[in-house]
C-alpha cells in the first residue's frame, strides 16, 4: 500500500549518462515450420511466450526475420505470403500480420524491432518450387541456380531495384527500428562449383575482376537501400550482421590471424567499405567460434574487430549452443564489455534462451544481464534530446503517469519512457545512481515499491531528455 500521494518536490539534478548496451536476440523463420503447424492464436501466444522470456533474460532489441527467402512474413502485395508460415503463397487463416504483431510486442515492452531480411536467397533446395505470384514466373531470366538453389543475380541492376522496393514497402509501412541483413550476400561457395553469373558479367562486368565485380554489386545494393531507407524515415537504422572473419592476415596484411572462410572472398562482402562509406549503422560480426577456436578464435576476433577502426556501431553476434557448452557466456561478455568499441552483443539463436539452454536464461536474467539498461544511441543520424515528461504524479495505488511531448512524425518524437527508481529522497542527485526500473510505450506504469520516480523520454534513436521532475511514493 502506498501511503502518500502526488508528492513532487525539486532536485537539482547533476549531470547523468544511463547505462547502455545493445542486447539482442535473432529469431529466425527459416526453416522454423512449426509455424506452419500452429494456428493463428497458437502462434501468437507463442510469439508472446518467446518476448516474454527474452524481456526476462535482460534482451531489449529482437531481429526477427521477415523475408527468409524472398517471401512475406507480412502482409506484402510484391511477395507472396512465407512457405514457412503458409501454403503456396496463401494469406493465414484466421488473417494476422506477423510482423506487426511483433512490431506492436516488442514496442509494447521497450524492446527495438528489427526487421530481418535475406536479399537475394529464393530456395533451399533444388525440387523446391516457388510459390504463384512470385516475380520468378514473370522474369526467370533474373534468376540463377547454384547448387541447385534458386538465387536472384545480384549482377542485375533490375534486382536491386526490386529488392529496394521490397524494403522500401517495409520501411513506409511498418513502425520498425531497423532493416538487418545477416551474412548471405552471394551464396557461400560450394567446392568445384562456380556461381553461374557469365551472362551478367559478360553484360555488365566491364571487364574488371571478377571478384572486385561481385563485391561491386553487392557495395550498390547496401548503398542504394542505406539511401532508401533515409529517405523515407531518417530514424531507421540499417544494420548487417556478417560472417565473423573479413580477411585472413595471410590474404590481406589488415586481416585477423585466422583461417577460415573470408567474407571479402567468399561471400564478396565487403562490410568494411559499407562502414567507411557510412552506409550502415551497425556492424553485428557472427563469432560463433569458441574463445580458443583453432582456426577462429573468438578471443583474436574479437579483439580484430574491436580494433580495426569503425565509424558505426559494432555488437557482436553470439552463439548460444556453443558458449553454453563451453561454460564460456561470462568471460565472452565481459570482453565486449572491456573494449569501448563494442556496444553490446546478440543472441544466436534467439528460441535457445526462452529453452534456457545451458541454463543461459538463468544467466542473463541473475547474473550477465540482470540489471536493465537502455540500448545505444545513434548521434550521426541525429543528436536532438526529446523534451522530458510533464505533471508527473503517483497515485495513492502505486500508480506513476505522465503527459508525453506532442508527436510530429520526426526523429525527436518522444517514443518510449524510460521509469527511475531513488531508494530514498536523500540521494536522488544523479541519475547514474538510479535503477533503471522500465521502459515503456505508455504514460503511465505501476510502481513496484516505495521510493522517488523521475521518467525520461527516448526518441526514436534512443537519444534521453532531462528528467522529470521526481515524485515520492511512501
Amino acid at each position: 500500500m502506498f501511503h502518500a500521494l502526488c508528492i513532487i518536490f525539486f532536485i537539482p539534478f547533476l549531470s547523468h549518462a544511463a547505462p547502455r548496451e545493445f542486447r539482442g536476440a535473432w529469431l529466425h523463420t527459416v526453416h522454423q515450420n512449426d509455424y506452419h503447424k500452429r494456428s493463428t492464436k497458437e502462434n501468437q501466444q507463442w510469439l508472446i511466450g518467446q518476448l516474454d522470456s527474452l524481456q526476462n533474460a535482460g534482451v531489449n532489441a529482437v531481429i526477427f526475420q521477415v523475408r527468409p527467402m524472398a517471401d512475406a512474413f507480412y502482409k506484402s502485395d510484391i511477395e507472396p505470403w512465407s512457405r514457412f508460415l503458409t501454403d503456396n503463397g496463401a494469406a493465414p487463416k484466421p488473417f494476422w500480420d506477423p510482423l506487426q504483431f511483433m512490431v506492436e510486442q516488442c514496442h509494447k515492452r521497450g524492446m527495438e524491432l528489427h526487421a530481418w531480411l535475406n536479399p537475394y536467397r529464393v530456395t533451399s533446395q533444388a525440387k523446391q518450387t516457388v510459390a504463384e505470384g512470385h516475380i520468378y514466373h514473370k522474369h526467370p531470366e533474373r534468376f540463377v541456380r547454384y547448387d541447385g538453389k534458386l538465387y536472384f543475380d545480384p549482377g542485375l541492376p533490375e534486382n536491386r531495384d526490386y529488392i529496394e522496393k521490397v524494403v522500401a514497402d517495409i520501411v513506409k509501412r511498418y513502425d520498425i527500428d531497423a532493416i538487418h541483413f545477416d551474412d548471405y550476400f552471394y551464396p557461400y561457395p560450394v567446392k568445384g562449383q562456380e556461381f553461374p553469373d557469365d551472362k551478367s558479367y559478360k553484360k555488365y562486368g566491364k571487364g574488371i575482376d571478377r571478384g572486385d565485380w561481385r563485391r561491386q554489386n553487392v557495395d550498390l545494393l547496401i548503398e542504394q537501400l542505406s539511401t532508401k531507407i533515409k529517405s523515407i524515415k531518417p530514424w531507421v537504422r540499417f544494420g548487417i550482421s556478417p560472417f565473423g572473419i573479413w580477411r585472413n592476415v595471410s590474404s590481406d596484411p589488415r586481416g585477423s590471424k585466422t583461417n577460415g572462410l573470408q567474407n571479402y572472398d567468399g561471400l564478396f562482402a565487403d562490410v568494411l567499405l559499407w562502414d567507411k562509406n557510412e552506409w550502415i549503422d551497425y556492424l553485428m560480426p557472427q563469432l560463433y567460434w569458441e574463445l580458443d577456436h583453432k582456426s577462429a578464435s573468438y578471443r583474436t576476433l574479437i579483439d580484430w574487430w574491436a580494433n580495426c577502426g569503425l565509424k558505426r556501431h559494432l555488437m557482436i553476434g553470439q552463439d548460444v549452443v556453443r558458449t553454453m557448452s563451453k561454460s564460456e557466456l561470462k568471460t565472452k561478455v565481459d570482453m565486449s564489455r572491456a573494449s569501448k568499441a563494442i556496444c553490446g552483443n546478440c543472441w544466436w539463436p534467439g528460441y535457445e534462451i526462452s529453452h534456457n539452454n545451458g541454463h543461459i536464461a538463468d544467466s542473463l536474467a541473475v547474473d550477465v544481464q540482470a540489471k536493465k539498461v537502455l540500448p545505444p544511441t545513434y548521434l550521426w543520424i541525429s543528436d536532438e534530446v526529446p523534451e522530458s515528461p510533464k505533471a508527473i504524479e503517483i497515485d495513492s495505488k502505486g500508480n506513476l503517469s505522465w503527459m508525453a511531448p506532442a508527436m510530429k512524425k520526426k526523429t525527436n518524437d518522444a517514443v518510449l519512457f524510460a521509469i527511475y527508481r531513488f531508494a530514498d529522497a536523500e540521494n536522488a542527485e544523479d541519475l547514474n545512481d538510479a535503477e533503471l526500473i522500465a521502459v515503456v510505450p505508455a504514460t503511465s506504469y505501476k510502481v513496484p515499491r516505495p521510493g522517488v520516480y523521475v521518467v525520461t523520454s527516448l526518441n526514436r534513436v534512443n537519444n534521453e531528455s532531462l528528467p522529470s521532475i521526481p515524485a515520492i511514493a511512501e
